[in-house]
């Protein structure tokens, strides 16, 4: 029995094995590629992230008495920490955004800007 008979032929003369093998390479490849591609997004836009200072004077200022959560977020960035306690006439949330030395308290009453606290300088 020679080599040709013992492998399957593919129409276009390429054998049914390195028809398999060829298209399992090509999708691992295009796989492994394509998580690359994610992990390097998502490693740009940790990177970007980080280094933009959201707690800054500027920022802190723009937060005012009323705000909702989703505003001060869209503004500080999620917080570092929150304290929530539901009482029986009103809920308290507390936000704290910490960045080096620098602390921000901002306190929710009712999902709503109480009062902010902070210990950034001019």
């Amino acid at each position: 029995m020679t080599n040709q008979q013992t492998t399957k032929e593919h129409p276009r003369g390429i054998s049914s094995f390195l028809l398999r093998h060829s298209l399992g390479i090509r999708h691992l490849s295009f796989v492994i590629s394509s998580a690359g591609r994610l992990v390097l997004v998502l490693l740009i836009t940790l990177c970007v992230s980080c280094s933009s200072k959201r707690i800054s004077k500027e920022n802190v200022d723009q937060v005012v008495e009323g705000m909702s959560k989703k505003q001060v977020e869209s503004i500080l960035g999620p917080p570092t920490s929150l304290d929530n306690k539901d009482f029986v006439i009103m809920k308290k949330t507390t936000y704290i955004y910490r960045q080096g030395k620098d602390t921000v308290t901002i306190v929710f009453k009712d999902d709503k800007v109480q009062s902010k606290d902070s210990t950034l300088s001019d």
